[in-house]
């Protein structure tokens, strides 16, 4: 069987090494990058690079690429568009790209009630204005945020934001009036503690009925790949409606398929208030949404919300080339059987190493696997698991790590991935972890 991992040289290749020693010289050493490779050109979930490797992509950029790299419908989308009308402004003037998108996203996310969406440039931008737009509508300042949360890298991103480093370290201070509050974490959590018992507890040092919004992923995403238990996210929105506060869900990086639903909150069957999303809404072009209920995202002042490029309208073509994409080739159909073999191996590989794979977790094929000194005392193993990294890359899989302690490899492959790349990336995983153990 001809191999679609391909490697040619020694990784980092001599290119990627040249270019490397450019960069030191002229982009910021404060920028971080997971892999030393230099990318020429990418194709549904292949990546190849300057020195001609190629290599499975089980990253996809950060969760970008669930519709896959390149995919032929967004290229179209965005070619046709371009030729026509590249920059207009919303703020300025308007185009029906931008209203056919809002439309759509309308339709699309949970909720049996009227809701309005606008877009911006990113995330941790959709993240700023979903606040925003809960404070203008309860009128009250705090927000509740989760351990091992990750909401972004601006000032307000990083406020929510669990993870000191190298998220917050040396930025403070940060903004007031957000509130650290438990996250379940069932590998890590004490026998028999309810997660709710333990939220209700930490709300003793909160003013209740100042809280404007609570901000949670279904899934944490950089913290772990941690589900929270669809029960949980029930307790959570009764909380939400008991207590006046505006139930925002963060699915910028469990939205748009990764999970076996469009957006991961179904799972739980919630109706959350407000929905950010991003990465994947684009395909790979810079664009995110927030939608919410019509009554709370119209509450905020005429001009309150604008941004220069936010909805623009190449990025909007792409993202309604992206949800055609979902709509005629069945990627939902596909996140499902993806993640169960994901699942399936990853669970063969903790049999093999119980020792050194604690937990392996997940929802659809947004899976993981947590790594440890030993599975008595569940220390987490940063190295090891930089080790299996470095081990897969240099056999042609590229793998990213999440958790607040660098010890957990996510799987984020694009959803079109052939079943054959599937199990060649799976193997190296595989052989990745053996080396490690």
């Amino acid at each position: 069987m001809l191999r679609a991992a391909r490697i040619r040289t020694e990784i980092p290749g001599p290119k990627s090494r040249a270019l490397t020693e450019r960069r030191r010289r002229a982009v910021s050493a404060g920028l971080g990058t997971a892999l030393p490779i230099w990318v020429a050109e990418a194709h549904g979930a292949l990546v190849t690079d300057v020195d001609g490797n190629t290599f499975i992509d089980f990253g996809g950029g950060i969760g970008v690429l669930n519709a896959g790299h390149t995919h032929p419908k967004v290229v179209e989308a965005v070619r046709e568009q371009v030729g026509r009308l590249t920059h207009a402004c919303y703020y300025v003037s308007q185009y029906e790209p931008y209203l056919e998108l809002a439309e759509k996203l309308n339709e699309l996310v949970p909720g049996d009630f009227e809701k309005r969406s606008i877009f911006v440039n990113s995330g941790a931008e959709a993240v700023e204005n979903a606040i925003k737009i809960s404070r203008s509508y309860t009128r009250r300042p705090a927000i509740l945020a989760f351990e091992n949360a990750f909401h972004g890298r601006t000032m307000l991103g990083m406020s929510l934001t669990g993870k000191a480093d190298p998220y917050r370290r040396g930025f403070g201070p940060f903004v007031p009036e957000v509130y650290r509050v438990p996250a379940p974490y069932a590998y890590r959590m004490p026998e028999g503690e309810s997660w709710f018992d333990a939220f209700r507890r930490a709300l003793v040092s909160v003013d209740v009925g100042s809280v404007a919004a609570v901000i949670v992923e279904p899934v944490l995403g950089e913290g772990g790949f941690i589900p929270f238990p669809p029960e949980d996210l029930r307790r959570l929105r009764e909380w939400c409606t008991e207590n006046g506060a505006v139930m925002v869900v963060d699915e910028v990086q469990t939205g748009f398929g990764r999970t076996g639903k469009m957006f991961a909150i179904e799972h739980a069957g919630v109706e959350p208030d407000i929905v950010t999303t991003a990465k994947s809404l684009g395909g790979g072009m810079p664009i995110a949404g927030v939608t919410g209920r019509a009554e709370i995202m119209d509450s905020v002042h005429v001009g309150g919300l604008g941004t220069t490029y936010g909805g623009n309208p190449a990025a909007c073509a792409a993202a309604l080339a992206v949800i055609r994409a979902f709509e005629e080739e069945n990627l939902l159909e596909r996140s499902v059987r993806v993640g169960e073999r994901v699942m399936e191996e990853l669970r063969e590989i903790q049999h093999r190493h119980p020792d050194f794979v604690g937990d392996v977790r997940g929802l659809g094929a947004m899976a993981a696997m947590e790594l440890v000194t030993d599975a008595r005392s569940k220390t987490p193993d940063p190295a090891r698991t930089k080790g299996v990294v470095e081990h897969a890359l240099r056999e042609g899989l590229m793998l990213l790590t999440a958790g607040a302690y660098g010890n957990v490899i996510r799987t984020l492959m694009p959803l079109v991935i052939s079943d054959a790349e599937l199990e060649e990336g799976l193997s190296i995983l595989s052989r990745a972890v053996d080396a490690a153990a």
